[in-house]
């Protein structure tokens, strides 16, 4: 079976931060570049954590993209507090890192994925972890990609539970409710790994003990950011006891969508207020024989949570 390959289209925080660290664990996958957008911060400085976590890593052949610096309604982009609360000001949890001796990519984060997906076809697969609106852009500039692309996993939204900017919103489909809605109306083959998942799959300080405890530049860097992550969520969320890993659980379906049970749905996402962001059934499309969104609404969490440690901690033991 020919490997697939994925483009991670992110707003580099701590969570986006071990989506990388989790795609790049995983053999059955060859990560082709990492697109940028806004949300935990803005688009460039996404771009710059997501090389400086590259770099961590010792990936420095994978290529950054910037994407689009706000969303398609609007002119203009300020990071909510809340993000600043949960991700730190400089999106990977005031951790310090090197700045990154090489530079983003020329091309944009639009180009990339459209040409990626006439390159690849089937063999692609797209996991946007932030606002829609680099792959809202890639489908209007180019519609016959939805044809080609093998599948897109994306981590936003909420069916099953509430959201958690607002009743319905979850903050991602928040930041662009009209770029959710044309990708989720269009026919891209779609799974949604939503709050209704992400909220389940937790992380403590158990688990960062044991990277810290591995004693390397990657396992005791990513131990301090997600720290601040666990410390944030002890804070805002403290019903959970822990931290909700919501991206990395996106690249993990994406890979093996065995570990979700899902139900078929044709989405929409509403966009005027005041249930702005809320993903839920299409009533137009309701009766058609066939659904474009899988909807995650159960995670076997032992059997992702020892994958994820196992293969997150095997990386940080080599870097």
């Amino acid at each position: 079976m020919a490997q697939k390959k994925m483009i991670l289209d992110l707003d580099t925080g701590i969570d986006d931060a071990l989506a990388i660290a989790y795609a790049l664990a995983s053999d059955e996958v060859d990560l082709i570049g990492i697109t940028s957008t806004y949300g935990n911060v803005v688009t460039a400085e996404a771009g710059q954590n997501s090389l400086r976590i590259l770099e961590l890593l010792g990936r420095t052949d994978i290529p950054v993209y910037l994407g689009l610096p706000h969303s398609s309604t609007t002119d203009h982009f300020d990071v909510m507090q809340v993000s600043k609360d949960i991700h730190g000001v400089n999106g990977i949890g005031e951790v310090s890192l090197p700045t990154a001796p090489r530079a983003v990519e020329n091309k944009s984060a639009v180009d990339f994925m459209i040409e990626a997906a006439r390159q690849y076809g089937d063999d692609l697969i797209i996991v946007p972890t932030g606002p829609m609106t680099n792959l809202a852009a890639a489908l209007a500039q180019a519609p016959e990609i939805t044809a080609l692309v093998g599948n897109v996993t994306f981590m936003g939204g909420a069916l099953t539970v509430p959201g958690n900017v607002t009743e319905v919103g979850e903050a991602n489909i928040n930041q662009d409710p009209a770029a959710a809605d044309q990708v989720l109306r269009s026919p891209f083959n779609l799974t949604m790994v939503g709050l209704d998942v992400t909220l389940r799959t937790l992380l403590t300080k158990k688990e960062t003990q044991l990277w810290r405890d591995l004693g390397t530049k990657s396992s005791v860097a990513f131990a301090n950011i997600v720290d601040y992550y666990i410390d944030a969520y002890a804070a805002l969320n403290p019903q959970l006891h822990g931290c909700a890993l919501h991206d990395p659980l996106a690249v993990g379906v994406a890979l093996d969508p065995s570990l979700v049970q899902t139900i078929g749905l044709n989405m929409k996402v509403e966009t005027e207020a005041p249930f702005a962001a809320r993903t839920v059934g299409d009533v137009d499309r309701l009766d058609l024989p066939t659904t474009n969104v899988q909807v995650a609404v159960n995670v076997d969490v032992p059997k992702y949570l020892q994958r994820f440690m196992h293969r997150l901690t095997a990386l940080f033991a080599h870097n």
